[in-house]
């Protein structure tokens, strides 16, 4: 059996930039060991799988170890395809997973704006296990539904942090953002997900809607830019709107083939 693959670069202002995620259209869904076993020969952050089901498009994701309820990158490189290669007319998609409900991609030129639903975000305590996870020390600490999301003082240190995965991997979480206010930017962050197989991603759309509550409260505004600082780096403008979140970003084509398997 084989099938179209596509490699985009999402969040991203060339290519070797942003996120890379494998995208797979498929008239069926396959067996769910199948697609995990291609993430894992995808070996990418992120695999999405979408069908067509009426006007909407189902989709789900997969790291090379798990399934996850959101992927912010990946949604973004399967609307590029179905806008570019796969014969999407429409200027908006409908997508809807079933971890997450209806989620829509909206195309305004180069850029690809994802309507996610808003993280709801609670303060935690400076916990040992938190304080033990990065270097130097960060001033605060907020649990969303799947990620701590962790506040520093400056973007230097963002840049400069020093991660301990076996830490990170102990807490209880998909993983965790990091952030500061940008120099050139709104803000800056950086995520780190050694739990499921992801010691750094390079742009986590998905991390924007717990980013973007925090960062309306801070800086009394609802529209923001950011980066986000791996080494790839990515590229975001965000619009936080209560319950629903706004993230924009460019796509960028790296590959077009065919896997084959049984």
């Amino acid at each position: 059996m084989t099938n179209k693959l596509y490699q985009i670069d999402a969040f991203a202002e060339k290519v070797f930039s942003g996120n890379p995620a494998a995208v797979c259209p498929l008239d069926a869904w396959l067996p769910d060991e199948l697609m995990q076993k291609i993430a894992m020969e995808n070996n990418l952050a992120e695999t999405v799988f979408y069908v067509k089901q009426g006007e909407q498009y189902h989709i789900r994701w997969f790291t090379p170890a798990v399934e996850v309820d959101l992927c912010g990158h990946a949604t973004l490189a399967a609307a590029f395809v179905l806008f570019n290669y796969e014969n999407h007319k429409e200027n908006i998609i409908h997508f809807y997973s079933p971890r997450s409900g209806e989620l829509t991609v909206t195309k305004n030129g180069e850029f690809l704006s994802l309507n996610f639903p808003t993280d709801s975000l609670n303060p935690v305590t400076l916990s040992t296990e938190l304080l033990n996870c990065f270097e130097p020390k960060l001033y605060s600490a907020f649990k969303g539904k799947t990620d701590y999301l962790l506040v520093f003082d400056k973007e230097d240190d963002i840049i400069n942090v020093t991660p301990a995965f076996d830490d990170i991997a102990k807490l209880d979480s998909r993983g965790v953002i990091i952030t500061a206010k940008g120099n050139q930017v709104d803000f800056v962050s950086r995520f780190f997900a050694p739990q499921i197989g992801i010691k750094e991603d390079p742009v986590t759309g998905s991390a924007h809607t717990t980013l973007a509550p925090y960062w309306a409260k801070q800086l009394n505004k609802t529209e923001f830019s950011a980066i986000q600082l791996s080494e790839r780096r990515g590229y975001l403008q965000c619009r936080y709107l209560n319950e629903r979140t706004e993230i924009s970003g460019k796509g960028k084509l790296y590959l077009i083939g065919e896997i084959t398997f049984e």
